[in-house]
């Protein structure tokens, strides 16, 4: 099963659990929100009072015993009410902002995941390839320590190598594992499914003005939208208190059937088995501690709702400034890295050419002293002729100086060509 970046991040925002118990918590508060409001919705109940009755016929609650009733009732006016339920619906928007960072932090979490993946099974292959070569250099280590070729430092120096790409292996496998469990969770796979990642093109990261930045993170961030959400509901429930201070209004209406036998007519002049009663209901508030109290309270609530709005505006804005100059640092460090590899490129090349001049110098000038040196011999007795012979059987200076530079090699056999170089001196 390979994956796509784009169908990774389709199928997290499909099975999350974390964006579905956001999801029940944003419908949860949707609900509570439709309760406060259900006041100011048609009410219609429907019931029976019916009992016996010695004296007055009078019930509980202060209604005439009936046989069958119906009551329907609707808020109007009634500000405190009203606040409240304005409230509730803030709180319900709150929640669905809530669900926003939700899908953000799993899109966000999912990504950084797949990436990060991608990067750890790359390095996993890398670093297999090195560890096969470092077992390889071990063994040849040890073949040329066991012939005497080597010093023992070598042998544990191929070692140490060895385990530091072990260890690197078993770094990446576990960070592997924890990243395939958390993308399975959140893709919805079964727990032993194993899945590829295809390659997909990023587009580049867009860029921004500082004062960009600002204006956006105080637009779109999660907390500052909460903290406004905030405000919003305690200003609802402040003015909804200080309305308490004014008449409520409330449409009722009760329709009873009434029963002879709970003495109506013995109280009352007339006997009506049917009847009706509909119209408004207002109250006048005269004087209410209950409301003062509340209004003190919700007042509070609103001003620490606002400090705790301010706050947030300026922690959000400290910290994108932050986070802008930090960026700008590191494309001030990326222009020094660059520069940095441009210099060396150039000191590489320079030496390059240097290098290559001199080696033709160098050739030049030990012709030149070969020729110099071939004329002499000519010229000169033959016992010196002899002992100068010796060392032209050896060639030209400039051919023993690229046979040892091929070489070079070699020279990790210091002991042997020690061994030789002694046996040569003993024989002179």
């Amino acid at each position: 099963m390979a994956l796509t970046l784009k169908r990774t991040l389709e199928l997290a925002l499909q099975n999350s659990k974390d964006i579905k118990i956001a999801r029940i918590q944003a419908s949860v508060a949707d609900r509570a929100a439709m309760i406060s409001k259900a006041d100011f919705l048609p009410n219609l109940y429907v019931g029976s009072g019916a009992g016996y009755t010695y004296g007055i016929p009078e019930t509980p609650g202060g209604r005439a015993p009936s046989i069958f009733n119906v009551t329907y009732t609707e808020q109007v006016f009634n500000l405190p009410l009203r606040g409240a339920a304005k409230e509730q619906q803030e709180q319900a928007k709150a929640q669905k902002i809530l669900l926003e960072d939700m899908r953000s932090a799993v899109i966000a979490g999912t990504a950084t995941a797949y990436l990060e993946l991608a990067k750890v099974r790359h390095s996993l292959e890398l670093l297999r390839k090195e560890n096969d070569s470092a077992e390889k250099i071990l063994g040849v280590t040890q073949e040329r320590a066991g012939e005497g070729l080597e010093l023992p430092m070598e042998v544990t120096r191929a070692q140490l190598t060895r385990a530091q790409v072990a260890q690197k292996v078993l770094q990446l496998e576990s960070r592997q594992e924890e990243l395939e469990t958390y993308l399975r969770d959140q893709l919805g796979l079964a727990p032993e499914q194993q899945f590829e990642l295809a390659a997909d093109e990023l587009p580049g990261a867009a860029e921004q003005e500082g004062a960009n930045l600002v204006a956006l993170a105080m637009e779109n961030n999660t907390d500052i939208r909460l903290a406004q959400t905030d405000v919003r509901a305690k200003e609802f429930r402040y003015r909804g208190e200080k309305g308490g201070r004014l008449p409520t209004v409330e449409l009722v209406s009760v329709y009873s059937l009434l029963a002879k036998f709970n003495n109506y007519d013995q109280f009352f002049q007339t006997f009506q088995r049917n009847n009706l009663n509909a119209g408004v209901q207002v109250q006048m508030p005269i004087f209410s501690a209950r409301t003062k109290a509340a209004v003190g309270l919700a007042d509070v609530n609103l001003q620490v709702a606002k400090a705790t709005l301010e706050s947030k505006k300026s922690q959000v804005s400290a910290d994108v400034k932050k986070k802008t100059r930090r960026l700008r640092e590191m494309d001030a460090a990326k222009e020094v890295a660059r520069l940095q590899l441009q210099l060396s490129q150039q000191n590489v090349s320079a030496l390059q050419s240097q290098f290559e001049e001199g080696k033709r110098t160098c050739e030049t000038s030990s012709a030149h002293g070969w020729k110099r040196a071939t004329d002499g011999w000519r010229t000169s007795t033959p016992r010196s002729r002899d002992s100068r012979r010796k060392w032209s059987c050896c060639g030209p200076p400039d051919k023993l100086i690229r046979s040892w530079s091929s070489r070079a090699s070699e020279f990790r056999q210091f002991p042997c060509l020690i061994r030789k170089a002694s046996q040569f001196w003993a024989k002179r």
